[in-house]
């Protein structure tokens, strides 16, 4: 017997959790290159990910067993924070005691469907998570900018 319900792609996987989060970002654009090209800049988390994200200094990976990983973030600002993550083709999750990111990406032609979630994990977002919307609004498009420029072999977008 099978389930009576619709096969789920990655992106979708991604908005459904990021529905489920009271604080979520999320984004979801076509970038005009292939998913190959696409995952191996998204996948490459130690050395891609401070370079997507503004606020990241450097991830290092602790430990890895097979799609399950730990890592070591730090920001600019001094912040620390130890990860779990799930790391396969087209889907990655990362989740601290506070946080909670993902991307995820689909073939689509000769193009890629690709998507964000940013989310913070503390009590209280559900009442802080509108007045934050402006702010969080601006972020994830950056971050999809950051990634395009980053296929299309620009450089890095920090000294």
């Amino acid at each position: 017997m099978t389930w009576p319900i619709a096969e789920v792609d990655n992106v979708a996987r991604l908005r459904v959790l990021a529905a489920a989060q009271p604080s979520a970002l999320f984004v979801e654009e076509v970038v005009d290159a292939p998913f190959d090209a696409v995952w191996a800049v998204a996948a490459d988390l130690e050395r891609e990910l401070p370079e997507l994200l503004p606020d990241v200094r450097s991830l290092q990976i602790t430990k890895e067993h097979g799609e399950r990983l730990e890592a070591r973030a730090r920001g600019y600002v001094g912040l620390r924070a130890r990860f779990d993550i799930v790391l396969s083709p087209g889907w990655c999750v990362m989740q601290s005691r506070f946080l909670l990111g993902g991307m995820a990406a689909v073939p689509q032609g000769d193009r890629t469907r690709f998507a964000f979630l940013g989310a913070f994990r503390f009590p209280g977002m559900r009442i802080l998570g509108p007045m934050m919307e402006p702010l969080v609004g601006a972020y994830a498009p950056k971050v999809v900018d950051r990634l395009r420029a980053r296929v299309s072999g620009g450089p890095p977008t920090r000294p």
